[in-house]
């Protein structure tokens, strides 16, 4: 019998797409870093994955809403204050909030740790909205209230300034 060949990496097939512990685009937004795991270039712009951590008492985006995707957001590590509407949700490591498209939110650490979690976008289109921030610090362009908005109007998002 042949013994097989042993290796440390995984295995794959066409089609299928491994990221490494260290691997994916890193994306900086201030006190926020994301790695994006999948960009949806590899799932027909389906669903997209990113992890982020957030630093001690970062704010998140100003609260807003999807009108084409679901948001999911499962913490990992520390604790997000989740913001729906007029309601705050602490949600600690294990929890899982899903945000259907329409629904007014945001999110922030308010603790004094840093918090981890993996957001899915499904469809893809909010990871280019990301890139679009970063865009802005790399220009040396402060990344303003307006700004924010304006890159969210791109990707079917708007500021929360009232009910659904």
């Amino acid at each position: 019998m042949a013994e097989e060949a042993k290796t440390d990496k995984p295995q794959t097939h066409p089609g299928v797409s491994v990221v490494g512990a260290g691997d994916g685009e890193t994306i900086v937004l201030g006190t926020t870093r994301m790695r994006v795991l999948e960009d949806g270039s590899h799932t027909g712009h389906r669903l997209a994955i990113a992890e982020s951590v957030l630093a001690p008492y970062t704010q998140g985006p100003p609260q807003h809403r999807h009108a084409r995707h679901d948001e999911g957001f499962y913490v990992l590590s520390g604790t997000v204050r989740f913001t729906v509407g007029d309601e705050d949700h602490d949600a600690a490591a294990g929890t899982l909030v899903m945000v259907p498209p329409g629904t007014p939110h945001t999110f922030a650490n308010p603790t004094g740790r840093p918090a981890v979690m993996l957001s899915t976008f499904t469809p893809d289109l909010y990871v280019q909205y990301f890139r679009d921030l970063q865009d802005v610090l790399a220009d040396g362009r402060p990344l303003t209230p307006q700004a924010n908005i304006d890159a969210m109007s791109r990707y079917a998002t708007e500021p929360a300034t009232g009910p659904a």
